[in-house]
């Protein structure tokens, strides 16, 4: 067995080879290629936290493998993270246990891929300006996977804690070959926006309706039990797009209240919510109908991409003898 730690894993890592190795992944996801349970958890309510397990097999490439993970929102920030995450890959032909990784920069790598992803694909092609809502490990991730895929000529960051938007928004500007800012109010920032992410753990809508222009794309990946980060106007007004919809229909935490509670208020029905952003990939349906409308990806985080994420990163480990081995 391979033991691949934090630091090698970042070593490994690489965003562009994630984004395009998410194609045919997720084009398989939704041709009913994989095998994929809605993601089960323990719940730990006194701290609003669970521990979550995340198993999958994909046929092609031939992947099995499952994620254990974390999620603690409430944690001190200086003293510990909020997502702890490990993920194991096995033989996919005699189920032995092949390596263990962690897997913190694998599930900030894999979502914000996933949202570059469904950005490609229904972003309008002269969409310029990105607006991040959050400040932590997965709005810096989203900053630079966009960056990869998007010409941008500028990012703002915004959030609940301005002071902590405005720490990202500096350390942001410095890194990326691009202009960031920061902007005290949400609602502003969103207001001038032609893409916009969302990756907080809000319980209260940190986005409405009324704040966006016509033509917008939208990636919202928080996920919370308790709440959701989008209102219910947004998901009634967009054309909604998931990675799995038995995944983004299944009860929290597997699933997205964003979704379930416009469908739970009849504001929508389910119908609405069940394209597959596989599915546009492949030329199954259609994305983006015209350039005024409004294109939601709703992102729960599906395993499929963990384990390609994963399946990268040992194959260069392997080749490049990195890793600590160790006898099952």
């Amino acid at each position: 067995m391979l033991i691949l730690d934090a630091e090698t894993v970042r070593e490994l890592l690489d965003p562009d080879a994630l984004i395009e190795a998410l194609t045919p992944a997720m084009e398989s996801l939704s041709r009913g290629e994989v095998s994929l349970p809605p993601r089960i958890a323990a719940m730990i309510e006194k701290r609003s936290a669970y521990l979550g397990a995340m198993p999958v097999y994909l046929k092609e490439p031939e992947i099995l493998a499952a994620k254990i993970i974390s999620v603690f929102p409430e944690n001190d920030p200086e003293k510990y993270h909020t997502h702890y995450a490990t993920i194991l890959l096995f033989n996919p032909k005699f189920g032995e246990l092949l390596a263990m990784l962690d897997g913190s920069d694998i599930t900030a790598a894999r979502t914000a891929a996933g949202s570059a992803f469904a950005t490609k694909l229904l972003a309008r092609e002269d969409a310029k300006t990105l607006t991040i809502i959050g400040n932590g490990v997965q709005a810096k991730s989203h900053a630079f996977a966009l960056n990869c895929i998007r010409d941008l000529s500028m990012i703002q960051i915004a959030g609940r804690d301005p002071a902590k938007a405005d720490r990202l928004a500096r350390e942001l500007d410095i890194e990326l070959e691009v202009t960031v800012s920061a902007n005290a109010s949400i609602e502003q920032a969103m207001r001038t926006a032609d893409i916009i992410c969302t990756a907080t753990h809000a319980a209260a809508p940190v986005l409405e309706w009324s704040w966006i222009k016509p033509g917008v794309h939208i990636n919202s990946v928080g996920v919370n039990p308790s709440g959701r980060e989008i209102d219910g106007g947004t998901v009634q007004n967009a054309h909604v797009f998931v990675e799995a919809a038995s995944s983004a229909l299944s009860s929290p935490p597997g699933g997205a209240n964003e979704l379930l509670w416009p469908i739970r208020d009849g504001l929508i029905t389910e119908d609405h919510v069940c394209r597959e952003i596989g599915a546009v990939s492949s030329g199954a349906i259609v994305g983006r109908r015209d350039d005024s409308e409004v294109t939601l990806y709703k992102s729960v985080g599906v395993g499929v991409q963990d384990a390609v994420a994963a399946d990268l990163v040992y194959r260069q480990a392997i080749a490049k003898g990195l890793g600590v081995f160790l006898e099952n």
